[in-house]
């Protein structure tokens, strides 16, 4: 998508938080809070800089479970 000219964080949202709202789960997915469901990744860079980073994960967190972390 950033490669066709959408800016990175829309992008990343367009996974995430826009994709909760388009499925009526806003809150509950796409978001880190109190009580979502959520997983959470790490890479080493700024995604906003270079979108490329998200391909790099080094840390995987799924349900309070560390499932990866690389440092």
């Amino acid at each position: 998508m950033v490669s066709m000219g959408m800016a990175p964080m829309d992008a990343i949202q367009s996974a995430t938080s826009r994709s909760a709202e388009m499925l009526d789960m806003k809150g509950e997915i796409g978001v880190i809070a109190a009580g979502a469901y959520a997983e959470v990744v790490a890479v080493a860079g700024d995604p906003l800089k270079d979108i490329t980073e998200l391909e790099h994960v080094r840390f995987v967190m799924h349900d309070g479970s560390i499932f990866k972390n690389e440092r």
